[in-house]
């Protein structure tokens, strides 16, 4: 049997996946689905169901299965930081200058569910 030449060629990270990816809205779309997991995170800790979560975020629960599912296309930031809020947990946006370093400042969303 010949041997293959197995050699892993890597590619170092942004941080970013969509940037990434070369997709359009990067930042924009790293910050949904960081708030996301966070909403998500704090409804599986509650065991609640999607017709009770559909409820108290106002929203039918096919929108709760798409957010649960990660499929964020109908969802802008302002509105997945009001169903954090809905949740009963404070949103913090912070503003501060980027570090020199840095080339494009960014956008983070640090979850603490």
């Amino acid at each position: 049997m010949a041997k293959r030449n197995s050699e892993v060629v890597a590619t170092v990270s942004s941080g970013n996946v969509f940037a990434d990816l070369g997709l359009p809205n990067a930042e924009e779309l790293g910050a949904k689905v960081r708030l996301c997991a966070v909403i998500n995170k704090i409804l599986a800790k509650r065991k609640m169901t999607q017709a009770e979560a559909a409820r108290l975020l106002g929203v039918n629960q096919p929108k709760v299965s798409a957010l649960k599912g990660y499929k964020l296309e109908g969802f802008s930031v302002e509105r997945l930081m009001h169903f954090a809020t809905a949740l009963q947990h404070d949103v913090v946006i912070e503003i501060r200058p980027r570090a020199a370093n840095r080339g494009a400042g960014r956008v983070m969303v640090v979850g603490a569910a």
